[in-house]
């Protein structure tokens, strides 16, 4: 089986930690970003592919380098087109590689499952169906009256078995519903939550694809085998999910099966959850030193080392990211896109950057931010260097705080080390390397009109980013 991860996301429902350019999967919400996780979890069957935006590119690189494991192909969409054209655009590239008739099993990024062992029986079990030429989706059973999830419904005895598992033919798709239809769902015991992981064989979902939404396969069969025309036949791609596309219209047929499950499985999709799988783990609170007294049942989640005093408060949600702080009660944490929403509309950048972001050689994170002046902490990992780059509207100056490394400034290269001062006239080329095993950090004072990212010409670069 080829295990593909499906990376992407908007990052609003767990802001402020979550946020556009930095979406939940990435996150390092239990220990270690959920990515990382599921990756690890799901390298048994074989290197992960990865399907993400282009505009994840850097995370995603960072992210799978940090797990250590062999990787398979990681597809780059151009733009969102949804979770059909992800798919048709998997099992094209199968077919370009000659490998239409392998199974892909494609398992969302930013999911956690607590039961592997399960999960990796469940999975194998799905992979046999599949083969024969079975779409199969993995159903979670519920233990609750779920509002917050779509439902898969089956009907008639299991077609095939394997120890405590069956495969039902599925009948039909629901979508999120109302308390007193989840309250029947469960009753009824024929219904199980949809957590987006399907397992097909790629010749098979093609021709599916093919059969019922021509709209998004029939560009993508135009592909070339380099994809140097991707650009150009994703826009063209119809937007639309694979639940629509296909699974709707497959179901009650007998080609689509569900495998319920009991695999401990959680979507994390809200604060509360976070809080739930953070209790599990004998975890109340992550990176706060917290002082609380009367107070009980509170989550906070905020900066290394702060200091976060609580009186006479209970069942709380606290989220400090130093430039954002949310309070939410326990159980409406599923309200935090009515802020959201509106920061969205407004254009505010709390809502799509961080105060830091990660770079391929290092990263930085921003201390002060005027209209006449910005100033940064840099770090650049071991061996490590960034563009040779300029800037047309502003000169900067560097302050090595710790470590050894090179700064080329128009062509002339100056030793640096913690102590020494450089200064980075307007327009003048320049880049900083790491020439040691250890850190290299320098303090950025940015003096111009203007303080924006996009102010870079780039001439050279070890990440092909000129």
């Amino acid at each position: 089986m080829i295990p593909v991860v499906m990376s992407g996301g908007s990052g609003t429902r767990l802001w402020p930690v979550s946020r556009a350019h930095l979406p939940k999967q990435f996150c390092d919400l239990l220990g270690e970003p959920l990515q990382s996780l599921t990756l690890k979890r799901v390298a048994p069957f074989g290197a992960p592919w990865i399907i993400t935006s282009s505009a994840l590119r850097t995370l995603t690189e960072i992210n799978a380098k940090s797990t250590g494991l062999a990787m398979g192909r990681v597809l780059y969409e151009p733009t969102a087109r949804n979770t059909a054209a992800a798919i048709g655009l998997l099992c094209r590239c199968l077919q370009l590689q000659g490998l239409g008739h392998e199974v892909a099993g494609v398992f969302p990024s930013d999911h956690l499952v607590r039961r592997e062992k399960e999960f990796r029986a469940a999975v194998d079990f799905a992979g046999s169906l599949a083969e024969e030429g079975k779409v199969v989706t993995l159903g979670i059973k519920p233990d609750r009256p779920e509002t917050g999830f779509g439902y898969i419904q089956t009907s008639g005895e299991a077609t095939r078995s394997s120890g405590h598992f069956q495969a039902k033919p599925v009948q039909a798709f629901h979508e999120k519903p109302s308390l007193e239809k989840a309250r029947s769902f469960l009753q009824q015991g024929s219904f199980s939550w949809n957590a987006g992981i399907f397992i097909f064989r790629a010749d098979v979902m093609a021709r599916l694809l093919e059969t019922y939404e021509p709209a998004v396969w029939q560009p993508l069969s135009e592909l070339r085998e380099d994809l140097s025309n991707l650009e150009e036949v994703y826009a063209r791609v119809k937007s639309i999910s694979i639940d629509y596309a296909v699974m709707e219209k497959i179901g009650g047929g007998g080609e689509l099966v569900c495998v319920p499950a009991d695999i401990g499985w959680s979507d994390v999709g809200s604060w509360d959850a976070v809080a739930e799988e953070n209790r599990l783990r004998g975890v109340e609170s992550r990176g706060a030193v917290v002082k609380g007294v009367d107070s009980r049942g509170v989550f906070v989640e905020a900066p290394a080392g702060k200091t976060v005093a609580l009186i006479g408060v209970e069942d709380l949600n606290v989220v400090d990211t130093g430039d954002a702080l949310l309070i939410a009660r326990k159980g409406e944490s599923q309200r935090v896109r009515e802020i959201v929403d509106p920061l969205t509309k407004a254009g505010d950048a709390i809502v799509k950057d961080h105060a830091f972001e990660d770079r391929p050689w290092g990263r930085f994170e921003i201390l002060r931010d005027t209209d006449h002046f910005k100033s940064k902490v840099i770090t650049v990992h071991a061996k490590q260097q960034i563009s040779y780059q300029s800037h047309a509207r502003r000169e900067e100056h560097w302050t090595i705080t710790r470590g050894v490394g090179e700064v080329v400034l128009n062509d002339q290269v100056i030793p640096v080390r913690a102590g020494s001062h450089v200064h980075i006239p307007l327009g003048a080329k320049h880049r900083i390397r790491n020439t040691s095993d250890q850190p290299l950090e320098f303090v950025e004072v940015q003096l111009g009109d203007y303080f924006g990212e996009d102010d870079i010409v780039r001439y050279q670069d070890d990440y092909k980013r000129v």
